[in-house]
């Protein structure tokens, strides 16, 4: 952050509820809305805003995120770099939600856009997933069908832990021949229900399976030499958990609520590369607010899952955008240059 971050701010937070379009299913849970922590950071002419959405399976929810943000209200207000904030609030989403807006008030106070900071080229539009609840098979066949007439082009599967994963995958695969397709277990399988379905898998041409065991099974990974590349998102919170999954995993999926802000994201995805992993970028769901800091760290993952607010009955002004396959994010909607103050 810039010397100016230190000046006092003015801080807002508090939580929204973002229903669901219809319930979403994965393994042990369904959702039928999202709550969402936002905060802004006002210095007296400029205002930052972020959104968390946390960590539901590790209870980071946002009644506690908000809790934490208050703790701290007076140490925020009094002025606070990002670098401070990594040492006060642990990996969660009231580190994200406060880091993204610090992030976009820089952006705003420096006239430019969070991609320059950051150093990087401006972003393109981005291929992306678009999910799949683990539903009955035949309906689960109909949404890809849906989802190709909008030119999906990429799919994210949920399976769960019941017999009818293999009927899912066929269904995606014959609704949509030319898809490429991953699948995500969340924590759902075994060693022997993933070795039964590895051969489904390699048929359909499943691309990547995501998290197919419980965290604190990760050695259940050893000794697996599959064909399919395998993906950790639960097992991978943050840069500690990296060492444990080295030569486990091919793919580490980053969400900006589990490492706890873009700050924190591009540390993790800088020695995730270093150690040789693929990256990519998740979401816990939430409207364009969330997605537009991930769509800045999706720029250095060669996969893209940022479909959130597709899922949502009602997203904010100005939203990304989702065509052909792709999500674009206007500096507009997040991490970009104001013409006047706010």
């Amino acid at each position: 952050m810039t010397r100016n971050s230190r000046l006092a701010l003015e801080l807002s937070a508090h939580i929204e509820k973002l229903p669901l379009k219809q319930p979403f299913h994965i393994t042990g849970y369904t959702f039928t809305a999202c709550d969402a922590l936002v905060v802004s950071l006002h210095d007296g002419q400029f205002t930052g805003r972020g959104e968390g959405l946390g960590v539901y399976y590790r209870d980071d929810t946002p009644a506690a995120m908000l809790q934490q943000v208050e703790r701290l209200r007076g140490r925020i207000e009094r002025g606070i770099t990002r670098e401070q904030l990594l040492e006060l609030l642990p990996a969660g989403g009231a580190r994200n939600a406060l880091d993204c807006a610090l992030w976009d008030l820089e952006a705003k106070r420096a006239r430019t856009s969070v991609w320059q900071l950051t150093g990087r080229s401006r972003p393109e539009s981005l291929l992306t997933t678009y999910t799949l609840s683990a539903d009955d098979p035949d309906e689960v066949g109909e949404a890809a069908r849906a989802y190709a007439a909008t030119g999906a082009r990429a799919l994210k599967l949920k399976l769960t832990d019941d017999h009818l994963n293999a009927a899912r995958v066929r269904a995606v695969r014959a609704a949509c021949p030319g898809a490429w397709l991953m699948v995500d277990a969340n924590q759902g399988l075994t060693r022997e229900s993933l070795a039964h379905m590895l051969p489904t898998f390699v048929e359909n041409g499943v691309a990547v399976v995501e998290q197919p065991f419980p965290v604190g099974r990760e050695a259940w990974l050893d000794g697996l030499h599959y064909p399919v590349p395998l993906a950790a998102d639960e097992s991978a919170q943050d840069q500690a958990d990296l060492p444990g999954l080295d030569g486990r995993v091919q793919v580490i999926n980053i969400k900006l609520d589990k490492c706890g802000g873009l700050t924190a994201g591009l540390a993790l995805a800088r020695e995730a590369n270093r150690r040789g992993f693929r990256l990519m970028v998740g979401n816990m769901g939430g409207s364009s607010l969330s997605m537009g800091p991930a769509f800045v760290l999706g720029s250095l993952c060669s996969v893209v899952d940022l479909d959130g607010p597709m899922f949502i009955r009602a997203d904010r002004e100005p939203r990304v955008s989702y065509r052909d396959g792709h999500i674009w994010c206007p500096d507009g909607i997040w991490g970009g240059p104001c013409a006047l103050p706010a």
